[in-house]
């Protein structure tokens, strides 16, 4: 079981974590604004591409924008999802077995929901 030390740094680990993701979904919210008004960035007086090959580079860093967009937003839910089981006690406690979580897996991924044998158990299903 974790002393209340141990949940303390991991709280406070987990709300970093949350923090920074944020920032980063914030960022790239902000990158899609800009990509609503391209001009505005590349200077262009008009919308239409001087090469078709631009077409295909934007759509490629829209889509690659978007990825890092929704893995922030996959770790702020689950910073969010790790701190709930702070509050609810049963942080630290895997969601599958019940069993604890070793510190050492918690050191390595504060959001940690099962053990590693659990969590490979669960990978090799799906």
């Amino acid at each position: 079981m974790l002393s209340d030390k141990q949940i303390h740094q991991f709280k406070q680990q987990i709300i970093e974590m949350k923090e920074e993701a944020e920032q980063e979904m914030e960022k790239y919210k902000e990158d899609d604004a800009k990509e609503l008004y391209p001009n505005d960035r590349t200077g262009e007086i008009s919308s239409v591409a001087d090469h078709p090959g631009n077409l295909g580079t934007d759509q490629h860093e829209r889509e690659k924008r978007q990825t890092f967009y929704e893995q922030a937003r996959e770790k702020h839910m689950e910073a969010e999802d790790a701190l709930k089981r702070i509050e609810e006690g049963r942080f630290g406690v895997s969601e599958k077995s019940g069993d604890p979580i070793p510190v050492e897996r918690l050191e390595a991924l504060p959001t940690a929901r099962y053990t590693v044998e659990e969590e490979r158990e669960i990978e090799k299903d799906a």
